[in-house]
């Protein structure tokens, strides 16, 4: 039994393909997974080439082995359901701005759109707290995971604009868990919402460790080993990384 994790795919569904490949959590378009678990952490879509591609691709994966392959929700996909929602408003400008693609946008059908806006915030798997930012701003939406999401599905699901766009705005907070007080931001966070650990994307770890994204080449730990970060960049010229987490 193993546990995987990869966030920030961007459109690249090349990638995704190539490294559960490799890892032999899928072949072709089926899960070969068996009891292994797939944790995807957000922002799948704008920047790379095919966001409806890899949002067919993991929702097809999910139907195959429902409990086996789990996506949280990142803030590019507030964006898109934003922009889905809303056209013609403030999300228009920060979709376009952020990397959106046309072609994910007209690619998107009302079934997509139903799973996007029920896709949980966050998840806890073993120790591990999952989440797509690196914010303490979770923390405004619940005292528990299940708190958490539950408000962030409400507001996904029949919030007014000004609502989804402050959801959106929240979750494009980062650099929580960096500097003198970063391990006490994150303590904070797992002393309320649980795990020993947290795990996230969205920051990029070239940006966090101060060097080009074309030179990372795994997960990078920091505030005192209370916190993981995924994203190797690969909008920014760095690898997917698909992270086994046990």
């Amino acid at each position: 039994m193993s546990t995987w994790a990869v966030s920030d795919v961007h459109g690249h569904l090349a990638d995704l393909r190539e490294r559960l490949e490799h890892a032999g959590l899928v072949a072709g378009d089926r899960w070969v997974g068996d009891d292994a678990t797939l944790w995807v952490l957000g922002d799948l879509v704008d920047r790379g080439p095919d966001g409806i591609g890899v949002i067919r691709f993991l929702r097809q994966l999910q139907a195959q082995a429902p409990d086996r392959v789990r996506v949280l929700l990142g803030n590019h996909e507030a964006l898109m359901l934003g922009q889905w929602l809303f056209p013609g408003s403030t999300f228009t400008d920060l979709w376009r701005v952020n990397g959106g693609r046309r072609t994910d946008q007209e690619g998107l059908g009302e079934d997509d759109v139903a799973w996007l806006r029920t896709l949980p915030a966050m998840a806890r798997t073993g120790d591990d707290l999952l989440m797509h930012s690196d914010t303490t701003g979770y923390l405004a939406w619940g005292d528990s995971v299940e708190e958490v999401n539950a408000t962030v599905t409400s507001v996904l699901t029949s919030g007014a604009g000004q609502q989804v766009f402050d959801l959106f705005a929240a979750l494009t907070e980062r650099y929580d868990f960096v500097g003198t007080d970063g391990s006490r931001a994150a303590r904070k966070v797992l002393d309320r919402l649980g795990g020993e650990r947290i795990v996230h994307g969205h920051s990029i770890i070239g940006l966090l460790a101060s060097r080009p994204s074309h030179e990372v080449t795994e997960a990078m730990a920091y505030a005192d080993g209370l916190v993981v970060a995924i994203d190797g960049g690969r909008y920014d010229g760095g690898p997917l990384l698909l992270v086994r987490l046990d």
